[in-house]
């Protein structure tokens, strides 16, 4: 399927206008990428998972660790500052290997998204079969451990197939964070079912900001400068942020404070909803008429 038919053009100035609950001109969801590296991850031949070889590259592995150790639980400080329920970009098997961690993100009532089982399994060069079981893997371990239908959807290391999305609408996953392409959620084009972008950020996003400007006080700027652009256009039609964060980063002693400032700031505002992805979607879903169904070649064709 051609990229114009997954993701049909649209001019943000053309549609209806979007409206939040309470007249909120920005929904804003909070996206920690709680992640699991492998210490000596397979290799697909596509992309090391590690800028480091020969493995083990202890130096980065312990560097994402830190996440989950230390720097998440700053983050959780931050958070419930403001009450805000995150919608977490998840490696999956997190649920089963930190239990410690799952029971402070279900004490908050967090929203998973499925980050892929671990963030060194990609998708890139995976066959139908291997990327259908894959999916219902994840699915399957978040029904067993919370209960609760699985969503949403991400793929580890951003990779994807040309069959990600009409697998994932089969699967009955209800959004993907895989698109960077739009301020509103918007249609994918799939086989059968539907599948709704959910806005995803790289601008706000800790470690792609880390990589051109290097510190926090500069990720917090950008959160802030972000916010006030959207805030203004959303007085027209209602807009998205998302805040896309790394623990391992952002949690780090001397940068969590600056996205402290940066997050009471923006929390300042009366007309902004923090919200869940799920949230967002619904709220979209029950003001927006279904599109067709975008025809497309079967899954595993070219």
């Amino acid at each position: 399927m051609r990229l114009d038919d997954r993701l049909p053009y649209s001019a943000i100035v053309q549609r209806p206008p979007v409206r939040w609950p309470g007249g909120a001109r920005v929904a804003i969801w909070v996206a920690p990428n709680i992640e699991h590296y492998e210490y000596v991850p397979r290799v697909r031949g596509v992309r090391d998972p590690y800028p480091r070889s020969p493995h083990p590259d202890v130096l980065n592995y312990s560097n994402r660790d830190y996440g989950n150790r230390v720097g998440l639980w700053r983050l959780f400080d931050a958070l419930d500052r403001h009450a805000i329920r995150a919608t977490v970009s998840l490696s999956i098997a997190v649920l089963k290997m930190y239990p410690d961690v799952f029971q402070a993100m279900e004490a908050r009532s967090w929203e998973y998204m499925s980050h892929g089982l671990l963030n060194t399994r990609y998708h890139w060069n995976m066959t139908v079969e291997e990327e259908r079981a894959t999916i219902a893997e994840c699915i399957k371990i978040h029904q067993e451990m919370t209960g609760r239908r699985l969503r949403g959807w991400f793929c580890p290391g951003l990779s994807y197939s040309v069959n990600t999305p009409d697998l994932l609408a089969e699967a009955g996953i209800d959004y993907t964070g895989d698109y960077y392409h739009d301020d509103q959620p918007n249609e994918v084009g799939v086989k059968s079912g539907r599948l709704i972008a959910m806005p995803y950020s790289m601008m706000i996003n800790d470690v792609i900001v880390a990589r051109e400007q290097g510190d926090g006080q500069a990720f917090a700027q950008n959160m802030i400068d972000y916010f006030d652009t959207v805030y203004r256009e959303g007085a027209v039609s209602g807009r998205v942020m998302c805040i896309a964060l790394h623990p391992y980063w952002i949690g780090a002693p001397s940068r969590i404070r600056h996205f402290t400032r940066a997050l009471d700031y923006i929390a300042g505002h009366s007309d902004v909803w923090f919200a869940t992805a799920s949230e967002i979607l619904d709220c979209w879903l029950a003001q927006t008429p279904p599109a067709r169904t975008v025809p497309g070649v079967a899954v595993g064709g070219s």
